[in-house]
């Protein structure tokens, strides 16, 4: 099988891919605006296409032209690992941008993995995470992306980690703040995923451009990346308590999706019951599609998953 994890201890796949509650009062521009009759806006999540892009069928650098001519989405969220070699590279990403522009593609944000734990209780290593991170913020910002998705990680009790969360991510959102980028985090296992852990952290920091990006299915507490696929995780947060605990600060949904039946309803994640959490609580951001099943081929996946969500969401009136 492979996962995140297996995918994140083979760097050199980045260069293979590249190549073949609220808080404090809203910022204008650090949020994305809410009402209570909400448009549906699909965007797709690079990590949907992994397996194509590590075996070089696609190439990421034409993320966005598939994204629109091959499923019809005009908005995506970039994953960096697929462009490690040129993540300092100003004109690079200046050429990325004009490739997305020009097809009329909304750039959201851009996925950040392996670039150190945030909440790393050695104060050393938690600032060269911070640190780690800045070149990605300067990368969404030249892509007109609102935003970075970070993890949470870090070892020790959740008191130790409480402090260096608070100290990692408000740092980390500061400098955001300061280049207009917002730093969301995802649910990614461990306490990442304990919703009320993380909401205390997001209050204690009490800054408007670090937010959340609450994903339908990493809500395994015992599981680094916290997957549900197959059901196999052991002890899971609630699924509709985390999202609902983790909206009030999203400037993004992750919509994951592992397998379907017939009717083309998703196994695993109950799609009626979160999509209505969504839609009710008034989000008015982009809903972005994240296929990661093993036993569908990606495009199907991601056409399946854009199909469920465009019929729930309707259904909801």
């Amino acid at each position: 099988m492979f996962t995140r994890r297996s995918f994140l201890e083979k760097t050199a796949l980045g260069t293979l891919a590249l190549t073949s509650t609220p808080i404090l009062s809203q910022l204008a521009k650090s949020v994305l605006p809410k009402s209570n009759k909400s448009e549906l806006k699909i965007s797709l999540a690079q990590w949907s296409l992994h397996r194509a892009l590590v075996k070089g069928k696609i190439k990421a650098v034409d993320f966005a032209q598939i994204a629109l001519n091959s499923y019809g989405i005009g908005a995506i969220e970039y994953v960096n690992q697929f462009y490690v070699d040129t993540a300092t590279s100003s004109k690079f990403w200046s050429e990325m941008r004009n490739r997305a522009e020009n097809e009329g593609v909304k750039s959201q944000l851009i996925m950040v993995d392996n670039e150190g734990n945030l909440g790393s209780t050695n104060a050393a290593d938690r600032k060269i995470a911070v640190e780690n991170h800045y070149k990605w913020i300067h990368a969404a910002k030249i892509l007109g992306c609102h935003s970075i998705r970070v993890n949470a990680f870090g070892k020790g009790t959740k008191e130790e980690l409480h402090g260096a969360l608070v100290d990692g991510l408000g740092s980390l959102a500061e400098y955001g703040g300061k280049e207009n980028i917002n730093v969301l985090v995802e649910n990614h296992g461990f306490h990442t995923s304990d919703g009320k852990f993380m909401v205390g952290i997001l209050n204690e920091v009490n800054n408007p451009y670090l937010g959340t990006l609450p994903d339908f299915g990493n809500w395994c507490l015992n599981a680094e990346w916290g997957s549900t696929q197959n059901n196999k995780c052991t002890d899971s947060y609630d699924p509709c308590e985390g999202v609902t605990e983790f909206l009030p600060f999203a400037k993004g949904v992750s919509a994951k999706s592992y397998a379907f039946d017939s009717k083309g309803n998703e196994t695993v994640i109950d799609y009626k019951k979160m999509l209505k959490i969504v839609k009710d609580s008034g989000f008015d951001g982009y809903i972005g599609i994240e296929f990661e099943g093993e036993n569908m081929d990606e495009p199907d996946g991601i056409r399946t998953t854009k199909a469920l969500i465009e019929r729930v969401w309707s259904e909801l009136g």
